[in-house]
C-alpha cells in the first residue's frame, strides 16, 4: 500500500471525526421537549443529521482508500457504497447494519423528513459513532 494512500485516508478519517463533532455540537443546540421526547426546533436537528451522515461517508471513503480504491472511483451514492462494501467488508455485518441505520435515521428521517424524535436521531448518531470508530481505529 502506498504511503500516499495512508496519508489521504488519514485526512478522510480526521474529517469524519471533525464532521461528527460538529454534528453533535449542532444537535446540542436543539431544544428538547422531554415530556414528548422530541426536538422542538428542526433546523439544528436537520443540520446535525446531514453532518452526521456526511461524517460516516468520509469514514467509508477513508476505509476504501486504505483498501486501494482510487479517490476518483469512490462511490457516489448510498447504494454504490453498499455494492463496494460487499467486496471489502464481506464478514462485517455490524458495519453494514449500522450503515443502514445511519442512512435511514440520519439521512432520510433526520435530514430529508425533519424527524424530531430524540430516540431515532440518537440511535443514528450511535451507529455513526460505531462506524467511524470501527473503520478509522480512532475514538470519537
Amino acid at each position: 500500500m502506498k504511503s500516499d494512500n495512508k496519508l489521504l485516508a488519514k485526512k478522510y478519517f480526521q474529517d469524519a471525526i471533525r464532521y461528527f463533532h460538529n454534528a453533535k455540537e449542532k444537535l446540542q443546540k436543539a431544544k428538547v421537549d422531554y415530556y414528548k421526547k422530541i426536538y422542538t426546533d428542526t433546523k439544528p436537528v436537520v443540520e446535525a443529521c446531514g453532518l452526521g451522515y456526511r461524517a460516516v461517508l468520509k469514514a467509508l471513503d477513508g476505509y476504501l482508500i486504505l483498501r486501494g480504491i482510487e479517490e476518483s472511483k469512490l462511490p457516489e451514492s448510498y447504494y454504490g457504497y453498499l455494492d463496494i462494501l460487499k467486496k471489502y467488508l464481506v464478514h462485517n455485518g455490524k458495519v453494514k447494519t449500522n450503515l443502514d441505520i445511519v442512512y435511514r435515521h440520519l439521512h432520510i428521517y433526520g435530514y430529508y423528513r425533519d424527524c424530531v424524535t430524540v430516540s431515532i436521531v440518537k440511535e443514528g448518531f450511535e451507529s455513526a459513532k460505531f462506524i467511524i470508530e470501527k473503520l478509522s481505529g480512532n475514538k470519537v
